[in-house]
């Protein structure tokens, strides 16, 4: 009888096999569903990360506060403290006029010339400050307009890159478009220096039509019209790369004013050292304009348009005060387009104007030890610094 069992027992056991080798198929199933929770998982940090990242962001554009951090896009109703922002608005006009005049005033009343130690470290600290100032500020602030939830999934991705490119286009072909001009210019006044100057035919002195003196006169007026075109190059150069600073400290103003007292101060000091380096990098670059470009009265003029601008984005930024949305998406296209474009310029006159000039095709290729490393610190330096202050403005 247990015989009999053990084998109905075993029959049992072989009929059960095949259910019993579905097993590895379940522990398969188990394991996808492990690996989709884990993908899940991974989403939500995703997700945690961005939530945590559009904070910081909604923070820097807007200047709201932990407590405002939640996903809004209305207009938030804040407390402003709007005498100290008043205060404020002179101290920032003195530290923009304080970096933007010191290298006129020393390069006019003083005996530091151009080719001084001084006057080249101080001109690549400034372009340091200028690069530094195209990416890591603009182009930055720029994409962080453009990839604000408020605004929306942008149907193209390359819009901050693009708009880059088109003010760095923009820029070379308003050096393209000057250089023509000025090359025509040229040769008009040769055409009408070689009548002037045309030895006569006849009666003239055997003296004036001998070739020697034939040729020392188109000579010496070819010589004149290639340095006055170089004044006249450099002048726009500078023109150019001011009203790349002028659209960014404009804007830089507004930021500064609408930005909430939670995050003023800490901002207001960051705006006070990028100001003063700013103004430091625009004004050797005018102050180094030779006196055939430009007088010190319009050296002054030009440095007093950079003095003015941010104080000026700070008044405009004061009377919206009580109506500007830092969120709305026309706000935030305005802020993007803006920012980038000067970016674009910046990134032209940095790189091709000031960086490659002075170190490709200017003094420095040829320069002495001890001159080529302080002007290499000072230019490392200066990216430095302003990269520094790009984590909080």
């Amino acid at each position: 009888m247990s015989r009999s069992l053990s084998k109905v027992q075993r029959l049992q056991k072989a009929r059960t096999n095949t259910p019993m080798k579905a097993k590895p198929k379940r522990a398969m199933q188990m394991k996808e569903y492990t690996v989709t929770s884990m993908q899940v998982s991974r989403k939500y940090l995703v997700l945690t990360k961005g939530t945590a990242h559009r904070a910081k962001l909604f923070r820097h554009c807007t200047g709201g506060s932990e407590a405002e951090t939640q996903s809004t896009c209305q207009r938030i109703d804040r407390e402003y403290n709007k005498p100290l922002r008043i205060g404020l608005l002179f101290v920032i006009l003195v530290t923009s006029g304080l970096g933007a005049f010191a290298p006129i005033i020393m390069t006019r009343f003083t005996r530091m010339s151009q080719r001084s130690l001084v006057f080249v470290a101080a001109k690549q600290f400034g372009t340091g400050v200028i690069i530094s100032t195209a990416f890591v500020h603009l182009f930055t602030h720029a994409d962080l307009m453009f990839s604000n939830e408020c605004l929306g999934e942008l149907p193209y991705e390359g819009t901050t890159a693009a708009i880059f490119m088109a003010g760095l286009f923009l820029s070379f072909l308003v050096d393209y478009i000057s250089k023509r001009f000025l090359l025509w210019r040229q040769g008009k006044r040769s055409g009408q220096d070689a009548e002037a100057t045309a030895p006569p035919t006849a009666t003239g002195d055997a003296k004036t039509a001998s070739p020697a003196n034939s040729a020392v006169i188109p000579s010496h007026g070819h010589n004149e019209h290639v340095e006055l075109h170089s004044d006249a190059d450099a002048k726009i150069n500078v023109l150019v790369l001011e009203a790349g600073i002028i659209f960014h400290s404009l804007l830089i103003g507004i930021t500064l004013v609408v930005s909430g007292d939670a995050f003023f101060i800490t901002l207001f000091i960051v705006i006070l050292f990028h100001q003063m380096f700013e103004g430091l990098a625009l004004g050797t670059c005018i102050a180094g304009l030779p006196p055939m470009a430009a007088s010190t009265l319009w050296k002054c003029l030009m440095a007093g348009g950079f003095t003015l601008v941010t104080p000026i984005g700070m008044a405009i930024g004061i009377g919206v005060l009580d109506k500007f949305n830092g969120s709305d998406p026309s706000t935030l296209v305005a802020i993007g387009t803006l920012d980038a474009l000067s970016a674009g310029i910046l990134a032209w006159v940095g790189i091709h104007e000031m960086l490659a000039r002075d170190w490709l095709h200017g003094g420095l290729v040829s320069a002495g030890v001890l001159r080529t490393g302080v002007a290499m610190f000072c230019l490392i330096a200066g990216m430095a610094l302003m990269s520094l202050l790009g984590k909080w403005a």
